[in-house]
């Protein structure tokens, strides 16, 4: 089965990649779809933007399509980032300049929990959709530590842990990150799916998911 992940991000479809291994199902980024819209990701949560990715792109691919929406939620702040993480220093997206205004938000807060939030969409080609979603509770630094990953990932220690995203290894990441939960529960509601190559949902309803009006 072709499952089409809703992203040009290298970063985001090699974490999915190495999560989502079922065998005989084969995963292509947007870059390998010629033509693809630009979805506007102009919904007030994360669910609403990640149906609407996914449901735009599968009609316009006429595949099977996974999207997501993430990122993270600072209590301090009231929950801000939230769904504007990836441009909350403004537009163009410029990772340093997100860090750098995190900080300075934080800046004298002793309360710095946090927490990165996924939402999983799965839409298939006639625009149905369902969602899961993971979670990882953490702190935020006030400094940057560590090279690897990207995003906040150099600010947020999980809870449980005294790394950063940023300064563990890949395979440690993938066990553990908001992404990887969110992964997980796909493999456990939409696994029939992917293994059976279905053409629609499975006739026992899916747990653990929300199938969005219309």
């Amino acid at each position: 089965m072709k499952l089409l992940i809703a992203t040009r991000n290298a970063h985001k479809l090699e974490e999915i990649r190495a999560i989502l291994a079922v065998p005989g199902l084969e995963l292509l980024g947007a870059m390998d779809i010629p033509g693809l819209p630009d979805v506007v990701e102009d919904g007030q949560t994360f669910p609403a933007n990640a149906v609407k990715k996914a449901v735009t792109v599968a009609m316009a691919s006429k595949l099977w399509t996974l999207a997501d929406d993430s990122g993270l939620e600072v209590d301090a702040l009231g929950g801000a980032p939230g769904v504007c993480s990836a441009r909350y220093a403004g537009e163009p997206c410029d990772t340093a300049a997100n860090n750098a205004k995190l900080l300075k938000e934080l800046s004298g807060q002793t309360v710095r929990t946090a927490r990165f939030r996924c939402v999983l969409a799965l839409a298939m080609p006639a625009g149905r959709a369902q969602i899961v979603e993971g979670v990882c509770e953490g702190t935020i630094l006030d400094a940057p530590r560590g090279t690897n990953g990207f995003g906040y990932d150099p600010l947020f220690v999980p809870r449980n842990h005294s790394e950063t995203f940023a300064e563990m290894e890949a395979a440690l990441k993938n066990r553990i990150s908001h992404r990887a939960k969110a992964l997980c529960a796909a493999r456990e509601t939409w696994g029939e799916i992917f293994e059976k190559n279905l053409s629609e949902w499975p006739q026992r309803p899916a747990r653990r998911t929300r199938t969005p009006a219309g």
